[in-house]
């Protein structure tokens, strides 16, 4: 017997169950990268902070963050206005 996949680009329930683990998978790896860079330059972050960070699923935001962090005087300074991020658009996609 064998295993016949229709996907990419059918919508099936299968693929979209594997885009949606492959898009959190992206996620978890950047809110790691982010923190790892964050306390390797021996910057503390906050528990409120780690929350925001951990809490975003929105791969944009975080990819800004993680250029970010590699410049950063404080943990906090990641969240500062982006001029290309609306002020109003939420951490989550």
């Amino acid at each position: 017997m064998s295993f016949v996949s229709y996907f990419p680009g059918r919508g099936t329930v299968r693929e979209t169950a594997y885009l949606e683990g492959k898009a959190e998978g992206q996620a978890k790896g950047e809110v790691k990268g982010i923190l790892s860079v964050l306390e390797v330059r021996g910057i503390p972050v906050p528990d409120s902070v780690r929350e925001r960070i951990t809490s975003c699923t929105n791969l944009d935001r975080l990819d800004a963050w993680l250029d970010r962090s590699r410049t950063v005087a404080q943990a906090e300074d990641l969240f500062t206005e982006d001029p290309d991020v609306p002020a109003s658009a939420p951490d989550q996609a």
